[in-house]
């Protein structure tokens, strides 16, 4: 019987493979647990397990491909702009965060393979971001190796010409991601626009739970104006920013006067400048990062209707 320490082991490399998969942290929580069990399962009926990583990761991946086609669906009718669920902080030792595979996290680079298939993301992921052999992959998707190498060329052309690309110093991005903090909580319009590209895309998530921009807007001037009318609301209601790394990104938490989270902010910055910002506010996607504001509230307290 597998000791409780190979089942810990074997979480978070698991983990790392559905989220990318689903752009959903409850989602892949669910999968892994199941592919878990799964694995369990098996040891208990005295099946021999040679490599119970690979095993784990083929259950989970296939549990991810399933469920993606049912989310897919789910998600052609959801309300508003679909973001992923954030990860927030990095747990040490976690594969999920590691260096190397911090690209991989973003939301740019999540909602690029929205576009592709599920056999086309997990193949493109297993390939390009998880280094598995071809032959590996065709086992685990159920499909040829010639089928495999056509999928994983046809996304990573696709994902290439939408990738996003990153601003190499990681200093420079923490001071532009801390002045825009301090500007967005002053409502400093002027420094705010100094700090976004001409073309930045400010991107809103509120699922049709709460109050969200119910499309993306454009444009430094609008972008800055948008965020500084936040600022102006949230200072009436007692709010402020948190600085955390968000999907291996630049972000942070918004959070009401009792610390409790209103919305996450995730910046993409490209050559000294913030490309875009994502902010999710819908509270279903919020609950694995702690207690949550009652946005209405804090919005009626804000405005005064209270």
């Amino acid at each position: 019987m597998a000791s409780t320490d190979l089942f810990e082991e074997l979480r978070p490399p698991a983990f790392a493979i559905a989220y990318r998969m689903l752009g959903s942290v409850s989602e892949a929580e669910d999968v892994v647990q199941e592919g878990l069990l799964r694995f369990h399962r098996t040891l208990e009926e005295g099946e021999r397990v040679e490599s119970p990583r690979a095993y784990v990761s083929t259950v989970v991946t296939r549990l991810a491909i399933d469920q993606l086609r049912s989310a897919r669906v789910r998600r052609e009718t959801y309300t508003g702009e679909w973001l992923p669920e954030p990860l927030a902080a990095a747990g040490e030792g976690d594969p999920a965060w590691e260096v190397e595979l911090a690209d991989s996290l973003s939301f740019a680079f999540l909602v690029v393979l929205e576009s592709l298939s599920p056999e086309q993301r997990a193949a493109f992921l297993l390939r390009e971001v998880f280094d598995y052999p071809y032959d590996r992959i065709a086992e685990i998707i159920g499909k040829s190796e010639d089928n495999v190498r056509q999928l994983t060329a046809r996304a990573r052309r696709h994902a290439e010409e939408r990738r996003p690309r990153y601003e190499p110093s990681a200093e420079l991005r923490d001071e532009l991601a801390r002045r825009f903090i301090a500007a967005a909580r002053s409502g400093e319009v002027d420094e705010l626009e100094s700090l976004l590209a001409e073309d930045v895309v400010l991107h809103g998530d509120g699922g049709g739970r709460v109050p969200a921009i119910p499309r993306p807007l454009q444009g430094h001037t609008r972008v800055a104006k948008a965020l500084a009318g936040w600022a102006r609301i949230g200072a009436r209601g007692g709010f402020d920013f948190r600085p955390v790394e968000v999907n291996g990104q630049p972000g942070a938490l918004m959070l009401d006067s009792e610390g409790r989270i209103i919305a996450v902010l995730a910046l993409e910055i490209v050559d000294g400048r913030i490309q875009s910002i994502s902010s999710v506010v819908n509270p279903d996607k919020l609950r694995h990062l702690g207690p949550l504001a009652d946005v209405r509230a804090f919005l009626r307290r804000s405005t005064g209707r209270d």
